[in-house]
């Protein structure tokens, strides 16, 4: 297939980072921040959004302000509680669990449903000017573990799940937006919410690869993947994920294979501790590609920015590599899908 028409390869000068913004316009704070300190990307929250107008423009502006108008545009646009798109802009869509569900009674109903999701999903965004969701949830939960992931997730059973997210990540690709596998190597298990604590995870390395691996190594070839706040006491006792160069290369890297552009979860969450500088370094140090930092505060920023260096070497590669694999939308009739959609899921208004 052919790439997107515009959609050049990440630039070298960029820095190694994602950066959200505070409300629905830029400052002149947040353009200075943009063109000084060049992050490579950009995400969007609900705070972010108001109409569809406003949201073209806040992209255009956030790309206007590095020089680039391929920069890349993240946002969670999963369906259930985490949708950042709402009516008018977008429907409410069912939770990942909806689709599990289905799958569960018919496999072949609930795979076309999924894919046709994140064919909507796909639509609604790149009217807008996004580049990439952060979907497929690909977590395994287990009876009892924290709901932070809860009916985000396709079910509890590995091979669905993978099955699953698959049939989303395609939907996304059909529609010309990359998708973003989560929570890697897994958060399923966890038993906090790492918004606010550091989740534990006591599993032994066999559980986790009977389970909470399995649908991410099935999708190892997706093009971006982000990481887990979580510690995992049989791989690295002392680090979460994200800041564990034991899990990263030895896990992430090698036996689960990804060799895709590894983002980190919010470097704001309170499952990390340090200082944000600290953060930062700790998070491209243990082997991630990009930092990534949602909320928009300014200090924040500016202190994850001035220890985040260029985009360089074999993590440039892997950003040019991920927006490469970013094709031209299919001939798939909009108000077609929408309809055949509806006969899964009738979407709330």
């Amino acid at each position: 297939m052919r790439r997107a028409s515009g959609y050049a390869p990440a630039m070298s000068e960029s820095k190694a980072m994602i950066l959200g913004a505070a409300g629905t316009r830029l400052t002149a704070d947040e353009k200075a921040l943009y063109r000084d300190e060049r992050p490579w990307g950009f995400i969007l929250f609900a705070r972010n959004i108001s109409e569809e107008g406003q949201v073209r423009d806040l992209i255009a502006a956030m790309r206007d302000s590095v020089g680039r108008p391929d920069a890349p545009v993240f946002v969670d646009q999963e369906g259930g509680r985490v949708q950042r798109l709402r009516p008018p802009l977008a429907p409410n869509y069912p939770h990942a669990a909806a689709l599990g569900a289905l799958y569960a009674q018919d496999p072949a109903a609930g795979l076309r449903a999924a894919w046709l999701m994140s064919r909507l999903h796909a639509f609604d965004l790149a009217r807008l000017g996004f580049s990439a969701d952060c979907l497929p949830v690909l977590d395994v939960p287990v009876p009892g573990a924290h709901d932070v992931i809860g009916n985000r997730a396709y079910g509890q059973d590995p091979q669905a799940v993978a099955a699953l997210g698959r049939a989303a990540a395609e939907g996304l690709m059909a529609g010309g937006i990359l998708p973003v596998m989560k929570h890697v190597p897994g958060h399923g298990r966890a038993g906090a919410d790492s918004h606010l604590l550091l989740p534990r995870v006591d599993a032994s390395l066999e559980e986790l690869r009977a389970r909470d691996f399995v649908p991410f190594k099935a999708l190892a070839g997706l093009p971006m993947a982000m990481t887990a706040h979580v510690v995992y006491a049989a791989l690295d006792p002392d680090n979460p994920s994200t800041t564990s160069a034991r899990v990263i290369e030895q896990i992430i890297r090698g036996e689960i294979g990804f060799d895709g552009l590894l983002m980190s979860d919010d470097v704001s969450m309170k499952a990390l501790s340090g200082d944000f500088g600290t953060r930062a370094q700790a998070i491209l140090a243990a082997g991630c590609d990009l930092i990534l930092h949602c909320n928009g505060v300014m200090d924040e920023m500016r202190a994850v920015a001035q220890r985040t260096p260029e985009l360089a070497g074999r993590a440039a590669a892997r950003a040019e590599r991920a927006l490469a694999a970013r094709h031209v939308a299919d001939r798939t009739e909009e108000t077609a899908a929408r309809a055949e959609f509806d006969r899964f899921f009738q979407a709330v208004a």
